[in-house]
């Protein structure tokens, strides 16, 4: 019998692990594990060294090669690890050679993000889609996987489908497959009711990079209490919320956050969550303006958005952490003055860039909170001008 295990060791330390590819800087991988630092962070482990290695192609057998392994396995001699993160996705086999040298638990990116959703997911429905996920993610890597479970326990990448026998095999996940699809179906099915019911609203959703703070943006706009905080992946759910700006109503909401190589069992999984995406009016695209590769990030979330086949909306560039931004750019010795034309251009090219669609703000400071409102209800208000010409309710 498979079963979905919800056990987190309270503090784990973990070796990161990087190759540079084709195409690829060492500057590019080192921001790479950055963000892979927080991943694991996230899921409750210190990462306490970094390996890099530039290959060709991967090692077919281990991924990286034959020496680098050996140094990363003398290293955990000398400094135990809970757990070895590969930034890149590996397979069963792969999996089962690197544990033989190293005698650690090995994972790669897909696994510990699916490990962060599996901790996150809270209702039904997100713990249905993590779970689908989860058994998708296993079940092309069973051979080297059972093992892999059965010997390693708990801990982070083992939050999820777990051999309790060792007849269990392709058959019985193919069957937790079909059987999670359905179940998903179902949910589905009451939630295209629950949108139907509400009316012809217009419909607001907040997408962007994960903590870039569109939650507690949505807290700000709704005056609501959606659960917000400094990690990665805060909501999985979609929360929605009535609002109303200026006798204008219309209804936000906030969604799972994107990141760079989002699992694709994940993007699979939650597509229906993302429905709110695919059948909003209006996106207002919350960029973390102080984060050193946001423009990347930007990048990440259109892309994404062109997968859900929602890239050709109405926009709204949301640069939040604009306090941050201006701490982490300005010199303490430049004056004010300064400092404002620097900011003013800055802000300039970007408007230049959306088609002055842009707004400056910082969620933590509520500063141009009100700016933000009123960018909005004008858009809102547009929208249903164009949708109902011949209502006035909501225009006056």
């Amino acid at each position: 019998m498979i079963e979905i295990k919800q056990q987190l060791k309270a503090e784990e330390t973990a070796v990161l692990v990087g190759v540079i590819q084709k195409d690829q800087t060492e500057q590019e991988v080192t921001e790479n594990l950055d963000e892979l630092a927080f991943l694991a962070e996230t899921a409750g482990a210190i990462s306490t060294k970094r390996f890099i290695q530039k290959l060709s192609q991967p090692d077919s057998r281990t991924f990286i090669g034959k020496g680098k392994l050996q140094e990363v396995a003398e290293y955990l001699k000398k400094h135990p690890a809970n757990v070895i993160i590969f930034d890149d996705e590996l397979s069963g086999s792969q999996i089962t050679n690197i544990e033989k040298v190293t005698d650690v638990k090995t994972i790669d990116r897909s696994d510990l993000i699916l490990d962060i959703f599996a901790r996150r997911a809270k209702t039904a429905r997100a713990k249905a889609q993590v779970e689908l996920a989860q058994y998708q993610y296993i079940l092309p890597r069973l051979r080297g996987m059972w093992k892999h479970l059965e010997r390693l326990g708990g801990g982070i990448g083992t939050r999820g489908p777990g051999e309790t026998e060792i007849e269990t095999d392709r058959r019985i996940v193919r069957d937790k497959i079909s059987l999670l699809r359905k179940r998903l179906q179902e949910i589905d099915k009451q939630s295209i009711t629950q949108r139907k019911e509400r009316g012809e609203f217009i419909r607001v959703s907040l997408v962007g990079y994960t903590n870039v703070g569109k939650s507690t943006i949505m807290n700000l706009l709704s005056k609501s209490d959606v659960f917000a905080e400094n990690k990665l992946f805060a909501t999985l759910d979609t929360t929605t919320r009535k609002v109303v700006f200026e006798n204008t109503p219309f209804l936000l909401s906030d969604t799972v956050g994107f990141i760079r190589k989002l699992p694709h069992h994940l993007i699979e999984s939650f597509k229906s969550t993302l429905d709110e995406v695919r059948e909003a009016d209006l996106l207002l695209h919350v960029v973390d303006i102080s984060h050193p590769k946001y423009e990347e990030q930007i990048e990440t979330v259109n892309k994404t958005l062109q997968e859900l086949n929602a890239f050709n909306k109405p926009v709204i560039t949301v640069f939040n952490k604009i306090d941050a931004y201006e701490k982490n750019t300005f010199d303490e010795w430049l004056d004010a003055s300064t400092k404002q034309e620097i900011l003013s251009q800055f802000e300039e090219r970007w408007r230049q860039s959306t088609n002055n669609n842009a707004v400056f703000i910082s969620a933590t400071e509520k500063k141009n909170i009100d700016t933000l409102r009123v960018f909005i209800w004008q858009q809102v208000r547009a929208l249903y001008k164009l949708r109902y010409p011949y209502k006035t309710e909501y225009f006056f």
